[in-house]
């Protein structure tokens, strides 16, 4: 019986595995205080189509599927003038920080110092149960799929 490979292990590792991070008290305030979409994009990185809800505004992309997506991405985001990618999965200590510091190598490999990519600290799962002004600013909240987390 052979060792199941990763789904990341067919990319190359990133340069930086300890991207910055923003913690969901800033996020909240970016959210109240500023637009996604045009100040900043979050991306959900599940591949479960926002179970159990998803951070208003977040669009969601497959982090197994999302690596060969940067050039677009940054390419998107770039001419949009976005000036942070928030990247996030259940907890951000996999995908996230995988995905954000994928983003942010090739920030850096196109000479780009004004875009940051950044994870969300505890990710979905540390918003979903932060508390009631948290899961206000979800979109589809079930409250069953978090019970097992608190």
């Amino acid at each position: 019986m052979s060792a199941k490979i990763p789904w990341h292990a067919e990319y190359p590792p990133p340069r930086s595995p300890e991207p910055p991070s923003i913690s969901r008290s800033e996020l909240l305030n970016m959210l109240q205080t500023a637009t996604p979409g045009n100040d900043f994009v979050l991306i959900d990185l599940r591949r479960t189509d926002h179970e159990g809800g998803t951070i208003r505004g977040s669009i969601n992309l497959r982090a197994q599927t999302m690596y060969h997506s940067i050039p677009t991405l940054y390419s998107l985001f770039s001419k949009a003038k976005v000036q942070t990618v928030i990247w996030y999965c259940g907890s951000s200590r996999g995908r996230g920080t995988r995905a954000a510091a994928w983003f942010g190598d090739y920030c850096v490999d196109r000479g780009d110092g004004a875009m940051r990519s950044v994870i969300l600290l505890e990710g979905i799962m540390g918003w979903a149960t932060g508390g009631e002004e948290y899961v206000a600013l979800m979109d589809g909240y079930d409250s069953g799929a978090w019970e097992d987390t608190q």
